[in-house]
């Protein structure tokens, strides 16, 4: 009898599953003004009002490694197996602007990512991917401008209107002197590069997401939810500001932001994150900035299960845990999710374990029911108890950032980066005295792991790489490069946008390390004050 209601989704009884729910269900006409309606402000329940119930969240695997060719064969995999979009490990010379045959890199070369030094491997890392099919994040922060070009090349190469890319570049630099640590310039200028990006992807590359700004790599460090949301959310104030005072309008920008946020175990409380967060930065937008598009009021962002909370021993635990962090950040309402591997804690993933992850968002989507009506737990009274709670600790983290003057002034001071390392320390100590349970580790261990064989990255790529970098350096036109270069050095000086001169080098084969010493030459290098 029950098949019989107009629901297009149904309980394993047979019951109705209705696409939204609210106070009314209940009878409780007194909490519909709080909680508000799905894709509507404040958008505590979402930012659109049908959320997985016409389409899931875009599942994104987080890869990258060894040279292009490899990754290329690892993007290729991944989307045979259904995900559907990508997700750009670079390596740690790339995060840092430097070529792979500088001293600096050596031992580094395409070992957490992989190895881009120029516009050849750009091509050769998505050869044979249309890139107008998919999307594409990257995380990239100093030197995202440099890679995003790269990618329009390359897409132009394939003959794809610039208007027609999609994706993300992670650009958030600002958390990078809190928690992360890959910067390259100092605030003042990595601020206007980031201006200039703005600017630059509004006019050329319109549906491109200029920014994710980065809780994650907080929460990773040892910040806790609301600490997570706070400093991100300060950091996001921080860029709207510098925009705004860059001449743009905030909706001309606005609607293309986007954040990037952690899933814990703690699935009821990661929900409550997510919801409080949503609500706070619809009425900063709002408020204080005056954004009159409704895009330019939602909190979207992308979600990654906790890889902190990955364990090396008895690694397929992770499995467990990666499924409950999912779970969490679906309830929580993301756009897009990558899934830990769970052998990430040992190595880089096997083939075999980031097809398991995927699989794991497979589960999620297509097996539970939690995709058949949007925000299950609206009117929880823990959910909404929490977020609230969650809500009001931010808000007062926030204003302290505010009374030191705003993000850059409190990270110049130190602040956030301290919070972080007393919940850290905080954690650690519950670890140790096992008032805070580890499966595997200081409960349930087992008195002998099982041999576990992990990737390895070949060695041998940092010649190669090395290699590439010497032919290019031969064959290309250096009078075009140098003269791109001096373009280059010319607008950084001045206030012209610096991306239009960084395309041209780029395209003349200059290299990601070449544009960034020049960059460096103008700008100078940070150095943190905790270095002395």
């Amino acid at each position: 009898m029950a098949r019989e209601s107009g629901s297009s989704r149904f309980t394993e009884s047979g019951l109705p599953i209705e696409p939204v729910y609210g106070p009314d269900a209940l009878g409780d006409w007194d909490a519909a003004e709080k909680l508000g309606e799905p894709g509507a402000y404040p958008y505590t329940r979402g930012v659109y009002p049908t959320m997985y119930t016409g389409r899931p969240w875009t599942m994104r695997q987080y890869a990258g490694f060894g040279t292009a060719a490899e990754s290329n064969a690892r993007y290729k995999q991944l989307i045979a197996n259904g995900t559907m979009g990508l997700s750009v490990a670079f390596d740690l010379p790339t995060q840092m602007g430097h070529d792979s045959d500088a001293p600096i890199a050596s031992g580094e070369v395409g070992k957490v990512g992989v190895a881009i030094d120029s516009i050849e491997d750009m091509r050769v890392l998505f050869g044979g991917i249309p890139l107008d099919k998919v999307s594409t994040s990257m995380t990239i922060n100093a030197p995202g401008a440099l890679l995003l070009l790269l990618y329009q090349l390359v897409g132009e190469e394939q003959g794809v209107d610039p208007a027609k890319l999609t994706g993300t570049i992670q650009n958030d630099v600002l958390k990078e002197y809190i928690a992360r640590g890959t910067y390259i310039f100092p605030p003042k200028p990595s601020l206007r590069l980031i201006a200039d990006i703005f600017k630059y992807c509004k006019a050329e590359i319109p549906k491109w997401n200029t920014i994710s700004i980065s809780g994650y790599h907080m929460a990773e460090a040892g910040a806790s939810p609301a600490q997570e949301i706070a400093f991100t959310l300060a950091d996001g104030i921080e860029y709207v500001r510098t925009a705004v005072a860059a001449g743009m309008d905030v909706d001309d920008f606005a609607p293309r932001l986007s954040f990037f946020f952690v899933a814990r175990t703690t699935i009821l409380e990661e929900v409550a994150k997510f919801r409080a967060a949503r609500r706070i930065w619809a009425r900063v937008m709002k408020e204080e900035f005056g954004a009159k598009n409704p895009k330019s009021l939602m909190l979207r962002f992308h979600t990654q299960t906790a890889g902190v909370q990955l364990t090396a021993q008895q690694p397929e635990v992770n499995l467990v845990r990666v499924a409950v962090q999912g779970l969490g950040a679906v309830l929580g309402g993301t756009q897009s999710l990558h899934t830990n591997s769970f052998d990430e804690a040992i190595a880089l993933p096997t083939d075999k374990s980031a097809r398991l992850a995927l699989r794991t968002q497979q589960v999620l989507a297509y097996e539970t029911d939690v995709t058949a009506t949007v925000d299950p737990f609206a009117g929880s009274y823990v959910v909404e108890k929490m977020t609230d709670d969650v809500e009001a600790a931010a808000v007062e983290l926030m204003g302290k950032v505010e009374e030191l003057g705003g993000a850059v002034a409190a990270i110049e001071n130190g602040f956030q980066k301290n919070e972080i390392e007393r919940s850290a320390y905080r954690i650690a100590q519950e670890t140790d005295s096992g008032e805070r349970v580890v499966v595997g580790v200081n409960r349930y261990q087992l008195d002998e792991e099982e041999p576990y064989e992990p990737l390895r990255v070949d060695p041998a790529i940092e010649a190669q790489q090395a290699e590439r970098l010497k032919k290019l350096r031969a064959e290309r036109d250096q009078a075009a490069v140098d003269a791109a270069l001096a373009d280059l050095k010319k607008a950084a000086e001045g206030t012209d946008n610096v991306l239009y001169p960084m395309k041209d080098a780029l395209k003349a084969k200059a290299t990601v390390g070449e544009v960034c010493n020049t960059l460096r030459e103008v700008w100078g290098a940070y150095v943190p004050t905790d270095a002395f």
